[in-house]
């Protein structure tokens, strides 16, 4: 592969675009850029915004597909509850059974299990 044959870059995932745009508002915030330099990273994290949009809106329409009835004239759309993700506690798991440790049977059988 010659230097004209390299692949464009890859769009960065939606995570990766949401870490580069807390890093880019940090900047911003402590003032410490020039004007320039602020101007260069607000474009940036204007562009990094709009690909997180993107995704999302992507995700949402592939949602939407997904929960949608088939039977139905109209696409149905449920409302995202993002607080059931985080309350409905995980079922516990069961505890193994305990081992019943056999009963011995007084003085005539010391040491001895009795298993009836």
């Amino acid at each position: 592969m010659t230097s004209n044959d390299t692949p464009p870059p890859s769009t960065p995932s939606f995570e990766e675009s949401l870490a580069q745009l807390e890093e880019i508002v940090g900047d911003l915030e402590e003032g410490r850029l020039g004007l320039e330099a602020s101007l260069l990273r607000f474009e940036e994290g204007v562009r990094l915004l709009r690909n997180c949009q993107g995704l999302l809106e992507t995700a949402e329409r592939k949602i939407e597909i997904l929960t949608s009835n088939p039977a139905a004239p109209q696409l149905e759309t449920r409302p995202f509850d993002a607080e059931a993700t985080f309350t409905e506690a995980a079922p516990a798991a069961a505890k193994p059974a305990r081992r019943k440790t056999p009963k011995t049977d007084g003085a005539e059988n010391e040491g001895e299990a009795r298993l009836f």
